[in-house]
């Protein structure tokens, strides 16, 4: 994608939400970049196949199959009423309607409401999916127990805005679970190394070179204070958490990198992803 391409610094809020809901809506996030999967998009098979590529691009997350269940909280979770902000494939609204919420997932982009609302179809599950911005959240006050959100609302035009909304739909003692991307991560390390001296000489600031660097029409990066400083004007309590892949443990070529993954035990492996990963996750708490 070239930078002409995303956003500008001059655009307001909503044309930058327009390139957002244009740009997800031609580019799934369906975890086949390196390798597109050859099976027909939106299948049983299909669906499958892309969760497994993306649990395997997770694991050094923590030490379960699945960390997600360790993240979302999962064995709390049956008959609480969740939102789920940006469902993109449908993964882990699956997850949260097995786990017995009582979900309501939005996404800007219409491709991602078929996407999942095909999944939870073919699954026998059920959930409300609906087209929605977060930034204006079309729901009552306090009507949710919990938010979840896994790289979205770091693309919003107005990130604050989607943290005022979600505080104000969570119930209180609800927490929002979210993760943004790492200011302080791998991957804005090397923008910074690689792109920015130059970048700098052209008129280029680091923001729009770490957007340039990164999936999406825009995108932020915060640094674990910035987030939580964010997150603390509208919660009670804040927490986060490093979580990293591969790549930023050994940011080389793939088969490069895994030559040399091979030298590296998993416990180290996952003590480097916990500092120097690309996401930030919090878990913010509503007041009682």
């Amino acid at each position: 994608m070239k930078y002409q391409d995303k956003r500008s610094i001059s655009q307001d809020g909503t044309s930058v939400q327009r390139g957002n809901r244009n740009w997800w809506t031609a580019h799934t996030m369906s975890y086949d970049w390196k390798q597109k999967s050859p099976l027909a998009k939106f299948t049983l098979s299909w669906f499958d196949d892309i969760d497994r590529r993306f649990l395997q691009a997770c694991r050094l997350f923590s030490d379960r199959d699945n960390p997600f269940e360790e993240l979302m909280n999962i064995a709390a979770l049956r008959g609480r009423r969740v939102l789920e902000i940006g469902c993109g494939m449908g993964f882990h609204s699956e997850m949260l309607v097995r786990a017995g919420a009582d979900l309501t997932a939005i996404d800007l982009s219409p491709t991602s409401v078929q996407a999942t609302s095909k999944r939870l179809e073919l699954k026998g599950l059920k959930a409300s999916v609906a087209e929605m911005d977060a930034e204006a959240l079309k729901f009552p006050t306090d009507s949710f127990d919990m938010v979840w959100s896994w790289g979205v609302i770091h693309h919003s035009s107005h990130t604050g805005r989607i943290v005022r909304e979600v505080e104000r739909v969570l119930r209180p003692g609800g927490d929002l679970r979210a993760m943004v991307y790492n200011l302080e991560g791998t991957p804005a390390y090397l923008t910074f190394l690689t792109k920015y001296a130059f970048g700098f000489w052209r008129g280029r600031s680091l923001d729009e070179l770490l957007w340039q660097s990164t999936d999406g029409f825009s995108a932020r990066f915060y640094t674990s204070d910035s987030l939580s400083d964010l997150l603390a004007t509208f919660f009670e309590r804040v927490e986060t958490r490093v979580l990293g892949q591969e790549s930023d443990v050994v940011p080389l070529p793939h088969s490069l990198r895994h030559l040399l993954l091979k030298v590296f035990p998993l416990r180290r492996q996952r003590m480097l992803a916990g500092r120097r990963g690309a996401f930030l996750f919090a878990i913010a708490r509503k007041a009682d």
